[in-house]
């Protein structure tokens, strides 16, 4: 690159875009989140789909900030609940949970489901959108693995606890940092657009 880029991350969460620049260590670029953008408003989620949602947030945040914006949305699909709670990942069992409310939820949901059937992933869909509100690209990570009978692990977030991969033995929220990075749905997606960002920013 041959600037310094301000890229607007889709977020009002600062530990979100320090991950972002954690897994894309490359890039020159000054990252911002959607607070220290000045943005309030919110873009309310109508797409039926993890790329619509996320063309939805990085067109709008764009438009508003005349910013490059990634936007991401992502989510965790269960096959005995045929893809429950797909897009719905975050507001799942209803307004006003906890994140460790919202996966008890989930595991009482799967209590009658034996353990061999419990297959899951998470899915990320990452959007790029130029100053003009228009797409440029997008990307998708997959990470597939099991809902786990108990929580495990006091790393990550959401439904980390009880994300069980099995190639490693452990929950999502066990893994360092580093080795969440290196196989998150996330992860992928990031690693996946960054060629596009070098060549869009560049």
């Amino acid at each position: 690159m041959n600037k310094k880029i301000t890229l607007l991350v889709a977020t009002h969460n600062p530990g979100k875009v320090q991950e972002y620049a954690e897994m894309l260590p490359g890039l020159d670029i000054t990252w911002l989140t959607l607070d220290s953008a000045g943005i309030r408003d919110e873009v309310e989620e109508t797409g039926q789909t993890f790329q619509e949602n996320a063309e939805l947030k990085a067109v709008a945040y764009a438009q508003q900030s005349g910013l490059f914006t990634l936007a991401d949305d992502s989510g965790l699909e269960v096959d005995a609940l045929d893809g429950r709670p797909g897009v719905l990942t975050a507001r799942y069992g209803g307004p006003g949970l906890t994140p460790e409310e919202r996966y008890r939820h989930l595991l009482a949901e799967l209590e009658a489901v034996e353990p061999d059937v419990r297959t899951a992933r998470f899915r990320c869909t990452i959007a790029l959108a130029g100053p003009d509100g228009e797409i440029v690209g997008t990307s998708s990570g997959v990470c597939e693995g099991e809902i786990a009978l108990e929580p495990a692990g006091g790393g990550g977030f959401g439904y980390d606890p009880v994300f069980f991969l099995p190639g490693q033995g452990v929950t999502m929220a066990q893994l360092s940092a580093e080795e969440k990075h290196q196989i998150s749905h996330r992860g992928q997606a990031l690693r996946a657009i960054a060629p596009l960002l070098h060549e869009t920013l560049a």
